[in-house]
């Protein structure tokens, strides 16, 4: 499924860039590095790589559905900016690492009864994640919490990733999902049309009666 998401990308002219690791931190360094402008995710474990901005929300409906419930909340596009959180915090990146730790990410599970309120005022207190992790009466769990920090400091990711967009090939398109998969050749050829004939339209000067 993997090879075939990639193919289909590439007979759309999306390109795509493997990552050794986490997928997070491959989008982060490439913003970094300038490749990119914003990482597009709900995870905010992007922050903790050092994504200088992330957005949220971009391919949600305008609702979510509350975990375990059968309630709806309205959601709307997120622009967060990480020197913004910092300085509105009042901590380090480090410190935000530190803090991502003591309430939990995808590796490591935090300490119990540990929130975010109670991680921020703990980590503004300390100078090392050791103690932080004293102050939430977590230090056995030190070689752990060493491990994850030094993985949001130093991830495995690609250096110097160039990405380009290439053409909408609507032949493979239809090749691939019609021919292999069975798709309405009548409906891939209207859907490629029609996003060959938008990416023309914006990609046309601005008229005046835009603005």
């Amino acid at each position: 499924m993997v090879e075939e998401s990639k193919e289909l990308l590439k007979h759309m002219g999306i390109p795509v860039v493997e990552a050794p690791s986490e997928g997070e931190a491959q989008a982060s360094q490439m913003v970094i590095e300038g490749t990119a402008d914003a990482v597009a995710s709900q995870d905010m474990d992007c922050l903790l790589f050092g994504a200088p901005l992330l957005l949220r929300n971009l391919s949600m409906s305008g609702k979510r559905k509350l975990p375990g419930k059968s309630e709806y909340v309205e959601v709307s596009p997120e622009y967060v900016e990480l020197s913004s959180v910092l300085s509105g915090l009042g901590i380090t990146r480090r410190q935000l690492i530190w803090m991502g730790i003591l309430v939990g990410n995808d590796f490591d599970e935090g300490v119990k009864g540990i929130g975010p309120k109670k991680a921020l005022k703990i980590v503004k207190e300390c100078k090392s994640l050791f103690e932080a992790a004293e102050k939430a009466g977590a230090q056995t769990e030190m070689p752990l919490f060493e491990s994850v920090e030094e993985f949001f400091l130093k991830p495995p990711v690609k250096m110097g990733v160039e990405v380009g967009f290439g053409k909408l090939e609507t032949d493979a398109i239809v090749s691939f999902l019609s021919g292999k998969h069975d798709f309405s050749e009548e409906r891939v050829r209207r859907t490629c049309n029609s996003a060959e004939k938008s990416m023309k339209e914006t990609g046309a000067q601005t008229r005046l009666g835009a603005w």
